[in-house]
């Protein structure tokens, strides 16, 4: 379905049953937190890596943020949701200047995450485990050049739709967080999401869609690694898009 054949008072928060409408809240926008137990190796290397790589939201959040990182930064970019990693160990090694905020609060991606930075540690890079929405209320206003949400849970059921990351309450949560003129990012291969999404950042003062023609949203980014979720819906016959949002 395009995007110009919804209407988007479908998805206006007014329009939502207060029963499922998002408040300020942190909500449960991811499933399980576990899958196959983790071997002894990687619950050695998950004990290891918090020490130096989680961050702990106990204490307030630093007025500049360049200052959580080991290395000489100068930009922050926040992935929520980095899965096995393959896509935030790509873009932390190819950018040492810049500093990466990883979220994952599923267990084994973290496990996995944290084997790869015990095999080649990264001094541009941080992370935390739990809801995301915790994370970006905890940060200073305007304090990130950067925000990616790839390959989120769908919950394609229309009851759990209350559940996709991307909702009024949490694009005011980017606007908060994102620098003018920086970008939000979102890909998926779920049609109805990417169509909610363009929606409700069409319908949000703060985001612009950034596309020139129709093929730009279904070019991958510049450098693009791709991932291991996105390699399975290739394969499913699913058509991945790559959405990006300019923070007005």
């Amino acid at each position: 379905m395009d995007p110009e054949d919804m209407d988007p008072k479908d998805l206006d928060p007014q329009n939502v049953d207060p029963k499922d409408r998002p408040s300020r809240a942190t909500e449960a926008f991811f499933g399980r937190r576990r899958g196959k137990t983790i071997r002894p190796q990687q619950a050695a290397a998950l004990e290891s890596g918090f020490t130096t790589y989680r961050l702990d939201l106990a204490a307030a959040a630093p007025a500049d943020l360049r200052s959580l990182f080991e290395a000489d930064v100068r930009a922050i970019h926040l992935e929520i949701g980095f899965g096995g990693g393959e896509h935030l160990l790509h873009r932390a090694t190819a950018a040492p200047e810049t500093g990466f905020v990883g979220v994952e609060p599923f267990v084994n991606g973290m496990a996995k995450m944290m084997m790869a930075v015990r095999e080649r540690p990264l001094a541009n890079l941080r992370v935390y485990d739990d809801d995301a929405t915790r994370l970006l209320d905890w940060l200073p206003r305007a304090s990130l050049d950067g925000i990616d949400l790839l390959y989120p849970d769908p919950w394609p059921k229309k009851k759990h739709w209350k559940r996709r990351f991307v909702s009024p309450v949490n694009l005011d949560r980017f606007a908060r967080v994102l620098k003018s003129g920086e970008t939000f990012r979102f890909a998926s291969d779920i049609d109805s999401y990417v169509n909610w999404t363009l929606l409700h950042c069409r319908v949000h003062d703060a985001f612009a869609w950034q596309a020139e023609e129709a093929a730009d949203w279904h070019r991958p980014y510049e450098g693009w690694p791709g991932t291991r979720y996105e390699a399975k819906a290739v394969r499913e016959g699913r058509r991945p898009a790559y959405l990006t949002f300019v923070r007005r």
